[in-house]
């Protein structure tokens, strides 16, 4: 008879943990393997991964996915990609998470992928849309079986499964390479504020003196800090500890999940911050008006897409398509202030500035031989079909007026 084998999406959690042992009762498997994938989280998190698979005779795979996700964040930059005003950290991980343990499953001749999510968050969203392009089944034992927090703890005491009683501290945080998430327990309240100790890589801002920070951009790519050429993972390592010992990129805010759920988040993201408020910077020197107004909506479409774990679709190839146009431009340097748990642009530059200083100082006459006597006719003409309008309706509203007088004289009131 056929083994049918599972790949599980394996933390060593709770979660991921009662997983196990349920993929055999409750779906038939009868091999399942962990897989754990590496995009920048703690060392003991994978401590924790191991020592969990050695104690549930697990086989275990580990994947170094950590280049490949740096990429993408560097990627995203291109795009200015944010959600609802935070940097994606988590979203942009999913799918690199997804592909890597798809790539295994297909490699070890797995029937079935699975995950420990629930029914209630975004990440069940974003595994199964790279997953449901295979031709694997997939499995979520959580959400498929209704399982509680509280169900999970007893089933896990009941099998003598090697979790600390479901005990995993106050606030659930998933940290990666780009960004930290805290959420739960007190933060669940909306009017709770959070204490110090919820941060890590953020020192209390207005604890370290005010430090300038140099950034060099190749393609609209984040290459180069303080003049030190880096490779994605040096470069986002690196400026998270500058940006961080001021406190800069944090942002606690009512975040709205893709099934409609409104959920209270917490976010560290201080090289994130960073290298979006540059590159920002420099956009603003090397690209026209138009191109800036309309990259804001491809940015803002880029930004939902990747939210959703969608990065593969269609739509995106083609947001990038113009993407790419724009950021073969964006070359240059950007000089941050990073000072109180704020960053912002003090100095750019590049070879591609669409500027002139002496067009724009007031102490040149002409701009390229245009008299500034040549714009009293532009000037004439700002705002002609507005005041035209205002003009048209004052007068309406007059002539209205005098219609009402007269009718009501017409009735002998």
């Amino acid at each position: 008879m056929t083994q049918k084998t599972v790949a599980l999406a394996f933390s060593g959690g709770l979660d991921t943990t009662v997983c196990v042992p349920l993929l055999k009762e409750e779906y038939g498997y009868d091999d399942v393997i962990g897989v754990t994938v590496d995009v920048g989280q703690p060392e003991e998190e994978f401590d924790e991964a191991e020592e969990t698979a050695e104690a549930l005779d697990l086989e275990h795979y580990v994947v170094d996915a950590t280049a490949a996700f740096a990429d993408l964040c560097l990627r995203s930059v291109r795009a200015n990609a944010d959600y609802q005003g935070y940097p994606l950290g988590t979203a942009l991980a999913r799918p690199v998470i997804a592909e890597a343990i798809l790539e295994v499953a297909e490699e070890q001749g797995c029937d079935a992928v699975a995950h420990g999510c629930t029914g209630k968050g975004n990440d069940q969203l974003r595994f199964e849309a790279v997953w449901r392009d295979s031709d694997l089944e997939v499995i979520a034992p959580v959400r498929e079986l209704g399982l509680t927090r509280e169900w999970e703890i007893e089933y896990a005491a009941g099998k003598d499964l090697p979790v600390e009683g479901g005990n995993e501290g106050a606030w659930s945080i998933d940290t990666n390479l780009w960004s930290r998430s805290v959420e739960g327990d007190d933060l669940e309240d909306p009017s709770y504020v959070p204490p110090e100790d919820i941060y890590e890589w953020t020192e209390t801002p207005g604890s370290a003196d005010p430090e300038l920070v140099e950034i060099g951009f190749e393609d609209g790519y984040a290459r180069s800090l303080n003049g030190e050429e880096l490779d994605s993972v040096a470069l986002i390592e690196q400026l998270n500890d500058l940006a961080g010992a001021h406190g800069v990129g944090r942002t606690d805010l009512m975040e709205d999940r893709m099934l409609g759920l409104k959920v209270r988040e917490n976010y560290e993201h201080p090289a994130a911050t960073a290298l979006l408020t540059a590159h920002e910077a420099l956009e603003g020197l090397v690209l026209t008006q138009e191109e800036r107004a309309f990259k804001e909506r491809v940015d803002q479409e880029w930004g939902e897409k990747a939210y959703q774990g969608l990065l593969a679709a269609p739509l995106v190839t083609a947001l990038d398509g113009f993407v790419d146009a724009t950021q073969k431009r964006v070359t240059g340097t950007v000089t941050l202030k990073l000072e109180g748990g704020q960053c912002r642009a003090v100095a750019r530059e590049s070879d591609y500035a669409v500027y002139s200083e002496s067009a724009a100082s007031f102490n040149t006459e002409t701009v390229d031989g245009i008299a500034q006597a040549d714009a009293t006719g532009v000037a004439k003409y700002h705002g002609f079909q507005a005041r035209l309008a205002n003009s048209i309706l004052e007068g309406t509203a007059v002539e209205g007026a005098e219609e009402a007088l007269l009718t009501d004289g017409g009735d002998g009131d």
